[in-house]
């Protein structure tokens, strides 16, 4: 059998899973020896007309990672399905909308407005946004056109695999990419390079009974490094996120952020964070309660920082 065929396109993402990738250090050079990179925009001289030749299904793996947030975006998804055999949603934006899904708490013109018109830094005194197609003296250009809500790569293509993580732990993808070239592929449709456990499970900090009294932003108060984040009153997703991550942030003394997702089973990560809250909090009485829970800012973009687009919820209603 000759060498693997691997492929990694970046949509509405930072770059970090890119250099994830690279994070794996001198084990890229073992990759080299199994796989060919066959289109790698970041990294490497492909253009859209090299993939387009390609025949369907000649890539054997395509790493996507970002959301659908234009038309541009889903033109590639489309096109990486149709000529991989696995296609996998690489990364918390691709697998579940991200922190680019945090868009979804605005409107489309809400935010075409503030970035062009109303910003502090801006200068734009006619007025003008950004228009698909516009005749220069050069010919016609085109934009991609920006779409009302960020989606994540399952809503406009079928999926393989879902690998999470903001960015997936190099020692993750390092696993993943062994188990490829072994050809031992789970099963259509699974979680890949992560736990099956929470992140609790592995976060090293010692768990008594969990009673809150008050909330706390991370800035706002000096942990026990030995302590709970969250019985210390600092809101952390660790007991609805999956592990498989190492507890990285926990570790560095800041509290889980909800980047691998939802465990097995649970149908919106930001819901089953609720219910958590309701278990700890501490309180006598409704009004106390209240008050309690008032003291976390921000709570939806907390609680949905990198699944909003993937949830129950996936946006707050236009009005």
């Amino acid at each position: 059998m000759g060498k693997l065929k691997i492929a990694s396109y970046w949509a509405a993402a930072c770059g970090g899973c890119d250099v994830a990738i690279l994070d794996i250090h001198e084990k890229i050079v073992d990759v080299a020896n199994i796989a060919d990179i066959v289109f790698w925009p970041v990294a490497t001289d492909f253009k859209e007309k090299d993939v387009e030749g390609y025949p369907d299904g000649y890539i054997d793996v395509t790493l996507f990672h970002g959301a659908i947030r234009n038309s541009e975006n889903e033109h590639y998804a489309q096109l990486l399905r149709r000529k991989s055999k696995v296609l996998v949603a690489f990364g918390s934006c691709s697998m579940m909308g991200g922190i680019p899904g945090l868009a979804n708490f605005k409107s489309r013109d809400g935010i075409l407005s503030r970035v062009y018109l109303e910003s502090p830094s801006t200068q734009n005194r006619e007025g003008v946004l950004p228009q698909t197609r516009v005749e220069v003296p050069e010919g016609e250009l085109e934009l991609p056109y920006f779409y009302e809500d960020v989606k994540t790569l399952a809503d406009v293509v079928d999926v393989d695999y879902f690998m999470p993580g903001c960015p997936p732990a190099p020692h993750q993808i390092w696993a993943v990419l062994q188990v490829i070239a072994s050809g031992n592929l789970p099963p259509k449709g699974a979680v890949v390079g992560a736990s099956d456990k929470s992140l609790c499970d592995e976060c090293p900090r010692v768990k008594t009974e969990k009673k809150v009294k008050k909330f706390y932003r991370p800035h706002e108060i000096i942990p026990d490094p030995e302590k709970c984040l969250l019985e210390q009153g600092i809101v952390c997703m660790g007991p609805v996120t999956r592990g498989g991550c190492g507890a990285q942030c926990t570790r560095a003394n800041m509290p889980c952020r909800g980047c691998y997702g939802p465990l097995d089973g649970v149908v919106d990560q930001g819901a089953k964070f609720v219910s958590t809250l309701a278990s700890i909090v501490d309180a006598d009485t409704p009004e106390e309660a209240e008050e309690i829970i008032g003291k976390i800012v921000d709570p939806a973009g907390t609680f949905y920082r990198f699944g909003l687009p993937g949830s129950l919820l996936r946006r707050a209603r236009n009005a």
